[in-house]
């Protein structure tokens, strides 16, 4: 089951046939808006908007573990995420859009990372924290409807709401070596691994953050804005083709990433960690 979950400017999903919507409680507060059930083409999936109906949450207000818990309670096994992102190298051009496979955590703030911890162990392996063939399907549907996404980048976290120096873009695209930048995705990703969900990003560059000599080239809030609607256009195109194309099965390593992973023994749990891990396990 697929589960999309909107970033900046999408806080619908058109072409959505709606057949219901989901308030979830779940043990960690509520997601960031009822979820959307629905049919597009031949495929069933949900749809949960990021930052709230309305825009309403700034990153560090989002409550990532509801959002992820909640999609896997209602049997989400991937999850595409859309988000607003800077670029770090001249290659990726403001309107490209790229597939990050790899994560760099800049976050300094107090967002919870994990859904283990109070008597529950557990150490999930991330060194590929995304899913390969579900990148791989999004670039071919991208390939079907003419526009290339960039493979095989790094996304660096960080916390806003505000936009960064230039010498933290700078650290970011040197020692970090970050090729695109947001505030999102830490810990969406993580959580996701997890939960075994398979997760992957289209990730749409609005601007050059603030690395570049020239002025004109720094990100603002009206750039961004200005620049994203052509932008956004093109990715939802390559997420309608891939929603319309023949599902296929696949094997995924995020699928089983707990298998190893959690260390305190089960018959030591209580009730509520045993329907938690069996819920992130399934």
């Amino acid at each position: 089951m697929l589960g999309i979950i909107g970033g900046t400017g999408i806080y619908q999903l058109e072409g959505l046939e709606v057949t219901g919507e989901h308030e979830i409680e779940t043990p960690f507060g509520s997601p960031s808006a009822p979820i959307l059930q629905g049919r597009m083409g031949e495929r069933d999936l949900f749809f949960l908007p990021r930052h709230g109906r309305r825009h309403e949450l700034l990153p560090s207000e989002v409550n990532y573990r509801a959002n992820i818990w909640a999609l896997k309670k209602l049997g989400v096994t991937q999850v595409i995420g859309l988000s607003a992102v800077g670029s770090l190298q001249e290659e990726i051009k403001p309107g490209d859009l790229s597939l990050p496979d790899q994560y760099f955590d800049f976050v300094k703030g107090n967002r919870e990372k994990s859904f283990f911890g109070n008597g529950l162990a557990a150490h999930v392996s991330t060194a590929e924290p995304t899913s390969k063939p579900l990148a791989d399907a999004l670039e071919k549907a991208g390939e079907s409807v003419g526009i290339a996404l960039h493979r095989n980048k790094t996304y660096g976290c960080v916390d806003g709401p505000r936009l960064g120096t230039r010498a933290e873009s700078f650290f970011l695209r040197g020692a970090a070596g970050c090729d695109l930048v947001g505030m999102t995705n830490v810990p969406e990703v993580f959580l996701a691994k997890e939960a075994q969900i398979s997760y992957c990003t289209i990730a749409i560059a609005t601007d050059y953050d603030c690395w570049m000599d020239d002025p004109a080239h720094h990100v603002s809030v009206e750039q961004v804005i200005a620049r994203y609607g052509a932008s956004l256009e093109k990715a939802k195109a390559v997420l309608t083709a891939f929603i319309n194309s023949p599902e296929e099965a696949f094997d995924c390593a995020s699928r089983s990433s707990l298998a190893s992973a959690v260390l305190t023994p089960r018959d030591s749990l209580n009730q509520s960690q045993k329907e938690l891990l069996e819920l992130l396990s399934a």
